[in-house]
């Protein structure tokens, strides 16, 4: 029963702290640059994630590694958090954050896609229509409901959100390749990550240095939190659970609580199409699952 209780209150903390993520976001880019606002929250969750294999004693794994994962490992850090953090940090920069939250929501769809290639998964006609569904709410999120064009949204911002997806997934499929564990894969890939983005500040040295001062609490809550800490909790969820279906699902009111938190917090005004685009991505999204479980031995 205390197990069962613990399952709950890592859940839940773990919903808590990346529905305020986008709400750290939008904080941060109102001063940081996305590339600023990378490198430190980069080397923050590094920081973290070091501290975090001293704690579980993993040290040792990562003298144990062959040159050929470190090879592996450092790469991975080119998609995350390098490429997908710097395009989603653009996006929440050019978007309201609603849109470019809701818009990256669709990463499940998108792997799903790509396990065709990847993996070599074939996709039923329910599947694709699991996957067209959540696409057609994507598009009513960015039309607002018009459906036929982008008004009053950064088309730009759109394309980066639905990239980032595109990264995200392409992460998950090549770094479950590789059998080390969750806190040896972030931390090389924070360091990697870490590396190039400071190679990379240095041909953008204006986008280095905040326009006014530095937002610790969102450049803190970025780094601690939604890079580094709440991965832990989720992943201790998972040990803990009986199955990852018994709360596997409940990180789909994430998004949800993050609209209110954003209402709240930056009182952004949350437009019934995005509420509406949000339901029918999560609703693809879990049909999908259900789908796919039917389809398992």
């Amino acid at each position: 029963m205390i197990s069962k209780h613990k399952v709950y209150l890592y859940t839940a903390f773990s919903i808590l702290f990346w529905a305020g993520s986008a709400s750290a976001f939008k904080m941060a880019l109102t001063v940081l640059t996305p590339l600023m606002l990378l490198w430190s929250s980069a080397l923050i969750s590094l920081t973290v994630m070091t501290l975090f294999l001293l704690w579980q004693g993993q040290i040792r794994q990562l003298r144990a590694l062959s040159i050929r994962e470190w090879a592996a490992l450092l790469a991975l850090g080119i998609l995350n958090p390098f490429l997908y953090y710097i395009i989603l940090f653009k996006a929440y920069a050019l978007l309201p954050g609603q849109v470019a939250m809701s818009l990256n929501y669709l990463w499940p769809v998108v792997l799903a896609l790509l396990s065709v290639p990847v993996l070599g998964h074939k996709l039923k006609a329910r599947n694709l229509l699991a996957i067209t569904l959540s696409f057609t709410g994507a598009l009513i999120i960015a039309t607002r409901g018009e459906m036929v064009a982008i008004e009053g949204i950064s088309g730009p911002g759109v394309a980066l959100a639905l990239a980032s997806t595109l990264v995200w997934a392409l992460y998950w499929l090549l770094s479950a390749r590789i059998q080390v564990t969750a806190t040896v894969k972030l931390f090389t890939g924070f360091l990697s990550g870490g590396i190039l983005t400071l190679l990379y500040g240095f041909f953008m040295l204006d986008e280095m240095l905040p326009a006014t001062g530095v937002p610790w609490g969102a450049m803190l809550y970025v780094g601690v939190l939604e890079m580094g800490v709440t991965f832990f909790l989720w992943l201790k969820a998972l040990q803990l659970a009986d199955s990852a279906a018994q709360i596997g699902n409940l990180i789909y009111l994430t998004p949800f609580l993050s609209l209110l938190f954003l209402a709240l917090f930056l009182h952004e005004p949350i437009h019934g199409s995005t509420l509406t685009g949000l339901l029918v991505i999560i609703g693809g999204i879990l049909a999908q699952q259900y789908w796919s479980g039917k389809e398992s031995p």
